[in-house]
């Protein structure tokens, strides 16, 4: 029996997650995997994504039937075992016959044929093991910190943080969103696309927090010419009310700007206007380019540090680089990764940044400066720095901006104070329907 495309892609990508710090999703949607069936790019989506979500749980289990301690074990021996677990415990529809069977001929393309015994016999005695459906009753019935890290599969520092910053009920409903697949959501202005996709068998429903916003409920939204063409693209609901908290201006400036997405929606929202979009790498400055075609936007590849014009703008969006934890529903690896003091960097990037940007804004003119991140230090920590340093701002309070969008027909949702922590909109997993996003409105007297 040879292994199947889904479980070699799976396996691969798996390995470039955890050698590379590569983002899964954008391996699982890049050229090299284009050509697998949908039935198996939809199984290796389901092998890569639940592998991730559940790893710690996964190498509890893997280490009680394993004669060696797993920190020993080579890289792709172990991640065979992860694969062949998730599927034990999590998959009712893959036989476990076939799931030995493939697991181990991964270990055995990996060139690892010393380890093939060992990492038969281990999962031999995963025969019969229970599935692991209460996964969602054991993190709701948790009642102490090291219960909730361990039946969701977090460090167990950071569920620490945001019970702590959130409370227990709100850390529950955290990481019970997080090891859920997310919903997909699109962001559409035309009534004709959405008719177009309707006609294709798509599904949708109206969004929760904005009236662009639609939930995708059935059908293959990958396989359409408007998704294919650039004219309907995934986005979180987070990320589209950050872009909408901008506002409207005649010269805006973009200044962390790929993938585009915010991007995009600036420019529908200001179609007369001067748009400049930034972006530090050169690749992805030119995937912006080609995802975002929008005529009123000059697409530029510097660091947002050390931003290279003199010109002033009346809106400026701050979308800075962050640790990303209020992402983990699409981004699991990112919680294998991030360390404690990994924050005090991001916190002097994220200050810089901000810095950088409040330079290029007019008198009178904004900056909203947003991260996807649950952490106080990425979030208005840097926001109370800045202002400390730059007297010539005042911070908005953000409610202000959101009923103006809700009067104009903008938003779905009505309870604006639910949205906010302080002056600052704060979208919290689990507790929201969408994932984590922080927000401040910055004016310049």
């Amino acid at each position: 029996m040879s292994i199947s495309p889904a479980r070699i892609s799976a396996f691969d990508i798996l390995l470039r997650v955890g050698s590379e710090s590569s983002y899964a999703s954008e391996l699982l949607h890049s050229s090299r995997y284009a050509e697998l069936s949908s039935a198996d790019h939809g199984l290796a989506t389901e092998l890569v994504m639940g592998v991730l979500r559940w790893r710690s749980l996964l190498d509890d289990r893997i280490a009680e039937h394993s004669s060696e301690k797993l920190a020993r074990l080579d890289r792709e021996v172990l991640t065979a075992l992860r694969l062949a677990a998730y599927q034990f415990l999590f998959l009712d529809r893959v036989p476990e016959r076939a799931a030995v069977h493939e697991s181990v001929e991964l270990v055995k393309r990996a060139k690892k044929r010393s380890a093939v015994p060992f990492a038969n016999a281990v999962l031999r005695r995963f025969s019969g093991v229970v599935k692991e459906h209460g996964g969602a009753s054991a993190v709701a019935s948790a009642k102490t910190s090291a219960e909730l890290a361990a039946s969701s599969a977090h460090p167990l520092w950071l569920v620490e943080r945001w019970i702590q910053a959130f409370g227990f009920e709100a850390a529950k409903q955290i990481c019970a969103y997080n090891q859920r697949i997310p919903e997909t959501a699109i962001s559409v202005n035309d009534s004709s696309i959405l008719e177009e996709l309707r006609n294709h068998k798509i599904q949708l429903s109206p969004g929760h927090l904005v009236a662009s916003a639609y939930r995708v409920l059935a059908g293959d939204l990958t396989s359409t010419n408007a998704f294919r063409e650039g004219r309907v693209v995934i986005q979180d609901e987070g990320s589209q009310l950050v872009a909408l908290l901008v506002g409207r201006g005649a010269n805006i400036l973009d200044c962390c700007a790929a993938p585009g997405g915010k991007t995009r929606i600036l420019a529908e929202r200001n179609r007369n206007s001067r748009i400049v979009a930034m972006e530090l790498h050169p690749h992805r400055a030119r995937l912006l380019r080609k995802l975002v075609v929008a005529s009123n936007i000059q697409v530029i590849a510097a660091d947002a540090c050390k931003l290279p014009t003199a010109a002033l703008f009346d809106r400026v969006l701050a979308d800075v680089p962050c640790s990303g934890t209020g992402t983990l529903a699409h981004n699991p690896e990112i919680k294998w990764r991030l360390r404690l003091e990994d924050l005090a960097d991001l916190q002097a990037r994220q200050l810089t940044i901000l810095r950088s940007a409040m330079q290029r804004v007019a008198p009178g003119g904004r900056i909203l400066y947003s991260t996807c991140s649950l952490e106080k230090e990425e979030n208005s920590a840097v926001v109370e720095n800045a202002m400390s340093l730059e007297p010539s701002f005042r911070v908005l309070d953000c409610r202000v901006e959101l009923e103006r969008l809700h009067s104009q027909v903008e938003m779905r949702c009505e309870n604006i104070d639910w949205l906010c922590r302080g002056p600052y909109v704060q979208t919290i997993p689990g507790v929201h329907p969408c994932d984590g996003f922080f927000a401040a409105i910055l004016q310049k007297n």
